[in-house]
C-alpha cells in the first residue's frame, strides 16, 4: 500500500500505522479513557440523513466560505495539532504548504516543532495559532509577541486542557516527548528503521515556542497529559481569556468549547470564533460530540461570530452536515494527521484533495452550488 491507495481517512490511517512506530501512532489514534466521546464525534453525524435536492443547475460549485475576515477556498482548515514533526520530518512546513497549495487555514500549536517566524517565511496563506496558558506568565507573553510579529491572523486560546486527559493508550505505549526507548517500546522503533534514520538524521527536535522557558517536552522527556496537568495554569479563567483576546487586538477565538453558556460568555470577552471541539475525545470522555451540540450554539450565537465545528470528520458529508447546521466551518486534526505520517506534504495535499473531490460531488448531489444554500432543510434527524 503507497500513498496512491489511499482514498479516504481509513486508507491514510491505515498506511500511517505501517510507517510509525506503535507509541507515535497511538498518540494520534488514542484517545481518553474508554474512548467513548472519540467514537461518538464520528458516529453522530449518522444519526443525520441528508436530503437533496435535484434539477438546480450544478455544474460549477463554489466551495468558499469566509471566516475570521479571510475567505478560505475550501470550507475547511487543518486544526492546529503538537509535535508533528515526530510524524513526519517535514510536520507544519508540509502540512502549511498543502495548506497554502488549495487556499485553506492551517493552525500551529504552541506545542508545534517549527517555529512561527519560519512558518511565516515559508507560506502566505491565513494562519492560526493556538495558545496554551501556561504557568510561567513570561512564556505567555513571550509566545504573544512572537505571534504578532509574525502576522499570524488568528489566535485561538485552547480552553478544554487544564489538565490532562487520562490517555491510557500512551501510559501502555510509553508515549513521551522526545521519544525515549523503553523495554516495551524498543522492537516497535526498530521495525521502523526509515522512521528512526528520519528522526535523528533530518534535523533536531525541538519545541521551538517553549524550549527557551521550559525544559519539558524538548530536553526532558514528558507525556503530553503530563505536561498539561504540571505545566498549564489551572486557575485560568474567563478574565484571564479576556485579557489574552485584548492583548492580541486581532481576530480571537476559543478551542474547546461545548455549550451555549460558554459560547455566550465568550462572545462578552470580545472573540471572534470559537471552535465546538472536546479535542477529538482525548479530554473528558463522556461528553458530548460537537456536532450534537453544533445547533443549539448556532442559534444562541451564531450570528455574533464564528463558529467552526471540529471532531469526529472523516467524509465530506460529515462537512455537508455541520455546514447545513450553520457551522461557517470545519476543521480537524486526524483529518490530515494520518496523511502527513503516511507520506509528509504529498500525503496532506492528497488528504485534502480527496475531502474537496466528496464535498464537490456530495454538493451536486445535494443540488446546492455554494455553501450559503446548505440548510437544516437538507437534515432530517433520526432520534428527533
Amino acid at each position: 500500500m503507497n500513498i496512491n491507495d489511499c482514498y479516504n481517512f481509513d486508507d491514510f490511517r491505515k498506511l500511517a500505522k505501517k510507517k510509525l512506530p506503535s507509541p507515535i501512532f497511538h498518540y494520534i489514534d488514542g484517545a481518553a479513557d474508554d474512548e467513548i466521546t472519540y467514537d461518538r464525534n464520528t458516529n453522530s453525524f449518522n444519526d443525520v440523513d441528508l436530503v437533496p435536492n435535484v434539477l438546480r443547475g450544478v455544474e460549477n460549485v463554489d466551495l468558499s466560505t469566509t471566516i475570521f475576515g479571510k475567505k478560505l477556498d475550501l470550507p475547511f482548515y487543518l486544526a492546529p495539532t503538537a509535535l508533528q514533526r515526530l510524524f513526519h520530518y517535514d510536520g507544519e512546513r508540509a502540512v502549511g504548504k498543502a495548506a497554502q497549495k488549495f487556499n485553506t487555514m492551517f493552525g500551529v500549536s504552541a506545542l508545534a516543532t517549527v517555529s512561527v517566524e519560519e512558518i511565516a517565511s515559508l507560506v502566505n496563506t491565513p494562519k492560526m495559532f493556538q495558545f496554551y496558558f501556561h504557568k510561567d506568565r513570561g512564556l505567555n507573553d513571550a509566545v504573544m509577541e512572537r505571534v504578532k510579529a509574525a502576522k499570524f491572523d488568528v489566535m485561538a486560546l485552547t480552553v478544554d486542557t487544564i489538565t490532562g486527559g487520562n490517555r491510557e493508550r500512551d501510559l501502555r505505549t510509553g508515549f513521551t516527548s522526545p521519544p525515549k526507548l523503553t523495554l516495551s517500546s524498543l522492537f516497535s522503533f526498530a521495525s521502523k528503521p526509515m522512521w528512526g534514520i528520519n528522526y535523528l538524521t533530518k534535523g533536531k527536535f525541538e519545541l521551538p515556542h517553549l524550549q527557551d522557558h521550559v525544559s519539558e517536552g524538548t530536553s526532558t522527556a514528558t507525556s503530553i497529559g503530563n505536561y498539561f496537568s504540571s505545566m498549564l495554569d489551572q486557575s485560568m479563567n474567563w478574565k484571564d481569556a479576556e485579557k489574552l483576546c485584548s492583548q492580541w487586538g486581532g481576530h480571537f477565538a476559543l478551542k474547546g468549547v461545548m455549550s451555549v453558556d460558554d459560547a455566550k460568555r465568550a462572545v462578552d470577552i470580545g472573540c471572534t470564533g470559537i471552535m465546538i471541539s472536546n479535542h477529538g475525545g482525548r479530554q473528558l470522555d463522556g461528553s458530548r460530540a460537537p456536532f450534537d451540540q453544533l445547533a443549539e450554539i448556532v442559534d444562541a450565537v451564531g450570528d455574533k461570530l464564528d463558529i467552526i465545528c471540529e471532531g469526529g470528520i472523516h467524509r465530506g458529508t460529515h462537512m455537508l452536515k455541520a455546514l447545513s447546521l450553520g457551522a461557517k466551518a470545519c476543521s480537524g486534526g486526524r483529518l490530515y494527521l494520518y496523511a502527513l505520517a503516511a507520506a509528509g506534504q504529498a500525503g496532506v495535499e492528497r488528504a485534502i484533495n480527496q475531502y474537496r473531490l466528496e464535498l464537490e460531488r456530495d454538493m451536486k448531489l445535494m443540488g446546492c452550488t455554494k455553501i450559503s444554500e446548505l440548510n437544516r432543510n437538507n437534515l432530517r434527524f433520526r432520534n428527533k
